[in-house]
């Protein structure tokens, strides 16, 4: 039986670690309701601004690389990267209400719609960005569907198969989704950016208001991939998508006919994060496809 002894330890080395790495002498370390990808802490101190603190083994440099190109190339509201090192990223703190309601929605569209904005010569990103834990590769590549199939619905098959997540059967429904997205997916006008796992629970909210926006997995894409990762949540609703519509142009055959396709693949990736508890939506986005 844990006697909290553990956890008392963890709190004392993070709150050990970040007075270290700011020159400052941190107060407390409360474990927060982070994300999927490590632990994440409110350190506080007597005499400078709470930051926030997450704790693990994957890349934080390239989380860090990714909330400062979000700060520095658009308009997109993130926390400010104050330190990072191997296992620990130390951002400021934004403090959120955590009510998400229909001015919350409303919010988000249009910043969802400003960052779809920003746009490259093709599709892909500077560097490898992340995806939870997991590096997603962004080569540049002049065809949307290339890059879709080639770089994120065919790799993260693989992987979920190799990693004993994603049975044989689901494996050969997905590839026979990959042999017919040309019929099924279109080329945008232009590459958009994503943030990749846009959800209100990576939203900072305040007043209605988004105050900012977590946990990137950024790269150059379709603005439907993020569209239908919101469109997977009951909590995100007509609001967001008719304040989405005053900003950009947004499809019905969207919804009629390629959602199912990103929704497959957002499934997928749950598949892989979180193993079998995530087959029954990949399995229903692929019936609704037909393969």
């Amino acid at each position: 039986m844990d006697d909290g002894t553990g956890a008392e330890q963890l709190t004392a080395t993070v709150r050990q670690r970040v007075s270290s790495a700011l020159d400052a002498d941190a107060q407390s370390a409360t474990a927060l309701d982070g994300g999927e990808v490590g632990s994440v802490y409110r350190v506080s101190f007597r005499d400078r601004p709470d930051v926030a603190v997450k704790v693990d083994d994957s890349p934080l440099g390239i989380e860090a690389a990714m909330l400062q190109y979000l700060d520095r190339d658009t308009p997109l509201p993130v926390p400010d990267v104050l330190h990072v090192e191997p296992e620990l990223l130390v951002l400021s703190f934004v403090r959120g209400d955590g009510r998400f309601g229909e001015r919350a929605e409303r919010d988000l569209a249009r910043h969802v719609a400003s960052l779809h904005d920003v746009s490259a010569d093709a599709f892909g990103f500077p560097f490898d960005t992340l995806s939870g834990p997991f590096s997603q590769s962004n080569p540049w590549t002049e065809s949307w569907i290339d890059f879709f199939r080639e770089r994120r619905l065919l790799p993260f098959a693989r992987a979920a198969r190799d990693a004993g997540a994603l049975p044989a059967t689901e494996f050969d429904r997905v590839q026979r989704l990959v042999e017919t997205l040309d019929t099924r997916l279109v080329e945008p006008a232009t590459p958009s950016l994503l943030h990749g796992d846009i959800h209100p629970g990576n939203a900072v909210v305040a007043d209605g208001t988004v105050r900012a926006v977590l946990d990137p997995a950024i790269y150059f894409g379709h603005a439907e991939v993020d569209l239908a990762y919101v469109d997977r949540l009951d909590s995100i609703g007509a609001a967001f998508y008719d304040e989405y519509r005053r900003h950009r142009d947004l499809s019905e055959r969207y919804f009629e006919e390629r959602r199912d396709v990103y929704i497959a693949f957002h499934a997928l990736e749950n598949v892989r994060f979180f193993g079998e508890d995530g087959l029954p939506r990949l399995d229903n986005a692929l019936d609704r496809l037909g393969v």
